[in-house]
């Protein structure tokens, strides 16, 4: 049996504020799909020369309504970054609330605007602890 990643689709429920988040994470929209018979908007962004890993914002433009209660099950997003402390010190400096912060130099994570959980995890090695996030405890829950 073969298998390809294809996509992870999230809804969303403000696509400028999620799109926004996602561009401050360091994503690149690579597609747009605006459906007037559909009344929805597919937008798909992912790491810069990583085309093949997108997450697809899916915006429907009368709300979600009428979209059963379950639909929004979802762990999280994953996302390697080059430094830890510097992505979530641009992430805090636009706003976003660090819910996990990378108190051992490896992991954090942060929510977006639709309140999905993006994990952060430091690429190679975990970096030394540092303030202020080696002492800086959670908000929140992720």
């Amino acid at each position: 049996m073969q298998i390809k990643y294809l996509h992870t689709m999230v809804r969303v429920l403000d696509l400028e504020k999620s799109l926004a988040f996602y561009k401050l994470l360091g994503l690149e929209q690579t597609r747009r799909i605006d459906n007037e018979g559909g009344r929805f908007s597919l937008v798909f962004l992912a790491p810069p020369g990583q085309p093949e890993c997108p997450v697809e914002l899916t915006w429907n433009w009368d709300g979600d309504a009428g979209l059963p209660s379950d639909s929004r099950h979802f762990g999280h997003l994953a996302y390697a970054v080059a430094n830890i402390y510097d992505t979530c010190a641009h992430l805090q400096a636009n706003g976003v609330v660090i819910n996990r912060p990378p108190r051992d130099g490896h992991m954090a994570f942060v929510r977006s605007p639709d309140n999905v959980s993006i994990e952060l995890l430091q690429m190679g090695d975990a970096l030394p602890p540092a303030e202020p996030w080696a002492s800086m405890g959670n908000t929140g829950h992720w």
